[in-house]
């Protein structure tokens, strides 16, 4: 499975209610850093997946939801596990520092 993305319209539906934990990725088009952890978030939803679920907010697009999350640096990292903030990552991370934010939580 690859990530999906995330919107205003599915938040709710697949970050508050998923059954598995949500690793959140806000990003835009224009970061650099951004550029460099989406191999390494698509490789991470690949192997994960059934186990984790990788979502991708825009924050050009859903300014709403980096709002309501206090973003104010991307690439920003969140994990979501039941409905509630499990972690968060600022700036951009090896795949192993990404993978230590929800290991324990599978």
């Amino acid at each position: 499975m690859s990530s999906i993305a995330i919107t205003a319209d599915n938040f709710q539906s697949e970050v508050l209610k998923s059954p598995i934990p949500v690793l959140i990725d806000f990003w835009a088009p224009w970061c650099g850093p951004c550029k460099m952890i989406a191999p390494l978030l698509d490789q991470i939803a690949e192997e994960y997946s059934g186990r984790l679920k990788v979502g991708k907010v825009n924050v050009d697009e859903n300014s709403s939801i980096a709002v309501q999350h206090d973003v104010t640096s991307i690439p920003a990292l969140f994990l979501y596990k039941d409905g509630k903030p499990a972690a968060q990552k600022i700036g951009a991370a090896l795949k192993h520092d990404i993978v230590a934010m929800f290991k324990d939580l599978l």
